[in-house]
């Protein structure tokens, strides 16, 4: 299979929490349009299978590799900068980062554990600013696109979830003080703010679609298709934005019935 268009064609992308779910979609997507990608992860085995996947089925026409796999953990700053280090040394430069690890805790603040508390700043909040910090120094020379993937949690206050909450919202004030930052160095920072989407980390949820004017979840490939746009040239002028995608849960209040 050859790629599908040029849209972000001589890029490179690196992309945290790469190996399943949403940043293994966002990988398969990026690669089919052009860009060669880095697949960052824990997960080590899955990460090499899913680049030799995308390898077998983007990268046989070119003759090359369009993906590899580190092995990256976002709450380590070393970690960071080898995951970095390996995508230039790959693939000679680097363009666009993906913040998309993350992981989901419930809990008030009077019943949230401390520990849970920490951990969940420590790689949906810490994570994004680690990375940014390790990839920021080369992206200066040629300039790129940075997209942390917050949540509609980021948007609008959640129950019960105090500390995924807290490091959503966090996202969203870090990618907007990082674009005035970094604007002047062609370097372009947003934020995703998904809703309810159809991945493992979501599969064992109770969910009600009664809120969600659209009646459903999204699918992992349709936050996708804006990872897409906002790695591509077509969003140049696109920086410091925070963009919903949640089939419309975030517009008020769509339980209330007429009177």
């Amino acid at each position: 299979m050859s790629t599908v268009s040029a849209r972000v064609a001589g890029k490179v992308a690196l992309i945290s929490g790469a190996a399943r779910g949403m940043g293994a979609s966002h990988a398969r997507t990026l690669a089919a349009h052009g860009a060669k990608v880095v697949i960052g992860d824990l997960l080590d085995d899955e990460g090499k299978l899913l680049a030799e996947q995308i390898n077998t089925e983007f990268g046989a026409a070119a003759g090359d590799d369009v993906a590899h796999s580190v092995h990256l953990d976002v709450t380590d700053h070393e970690s960071w900068q080898r995951a970095v280090e390996d995508a230039v040394e790959r693939f000679g430069r680097l363009d666009i980062l993906v913040n998309n690890a993350g992981i989901f805790t419930r809990g008030s603040v009077e019943d949230a554990d401390v520990d849970e508390w920490r951990r969940t700043i420590d790689i949906d909040l810490t994570g994004n600013f680690l990375g940014m910090k390790a990839a920021v120094p080369v992206m200066k020379a040629e300039g790129g696109s940075i997209i942390n993937i917050s949540s509609i949690a980021g948007l609008v206050g959640f129950k019960n979830r105090a500390a995924y909450a807290a490091a959503k919202w966090g996202v969203q004030g870090l990618t907007k003080t990082s674009a005035l930052d970094l604007g002047p160095h062609g370097i372009r920072v947003n934020s995703v703010h998904p809703g309810s989407v159809n991945t493992p980390m979501t599969a064992g949820l109770k969910r009600g679609f009664g809120q969600i004017p659209l009646g459903r979840a999204a699918e992992v490939d349709e936050i996708s298709k804006l990872i897409l746009f906002l790695a591509s040239d077509e969003s140049r002028f696109m920086t410091g934005a925070n963009l919903a995608i949640d089939g419309g849960e975030t517009a008020g209040n769509n339980l209330r019935q007429d009177a």
